[in-house]
């Protein structure tokens, strides 16, 4: 009987406290993408990425041009002459593994300029979803777009519009 009493109170402590959890989900890309300056900002990173490669390509077509030039006269050289032309190259080609790394290296100029335009954005999102939570009482809010393990989820407890009109954009 004791037995009994302690399951059931075991399974009713339980249940209470699954159904005092609340969840609720957001998609953080359809978010950003409703939001004008986030446009603005992937614009801007788009136009310097293309601007980097760019001269990227133009110094990997130098680093061939120099490399195929040596290689129709490398017969024709000295010794001396074709070790400069081949430092030429090496450095030329050093020159472009710095300029990648530069502009896109983990710690590059691109990354950098995500950072800077992006997180004003990701912060004002993350403090509107932090205050619907904290004022609706959600334990926990999950990004649809970047939870892959969320098979189905009820759009119910989509808070993405809610987060848009809390920033001023409404839908």
């Amino acid at each position: 009987m004791k037995k009994s009493i302690f399951t059931i109170a075991l399974m009713l402590v339980a249940c209470l406290t699954a159904q005092a959890q609340r969840f609720a989900l957001i998609d953080m890309e359809y978010i950003m993408q409703n939001i004008p300056a986030y446009e603005s900002a992937t614009q801007q990173i788009e136009q310097s990425s293309k601007q980097w490669q760019a001269e990227i390509e133009k110094l990997a077509d130098e680093a061939k041009a120099m490399y195929e030039d040596y290689q129709k006269k490398a017969s024709t050289l000295t010794d001396a002459q074709r070790t400069a032309k081949e430092e030429a190259i090496v450095n030329k080609e050093t020159e472009l593994a710095e300029l990648r790394r530069q502009y896109f290296g983990p710690q590059g100029e691109l990354a950098q300029l995500q950072e800077q335009l992006m997180r004003p954005l990701q912060d004002e999102i993350y403090n509107a979803v932090k205050e619907i939570a904290t004022a609706k009482g959600y334990a926990v809010v999950t990004d649809r777009a970047s939870a892959s393990s969320i098979i189905f989820a009820s759009p119910d407890i989509d808070i993405s519009d809610e987060v848009l009109a809390r920033l001023g954009y409404a839908n």
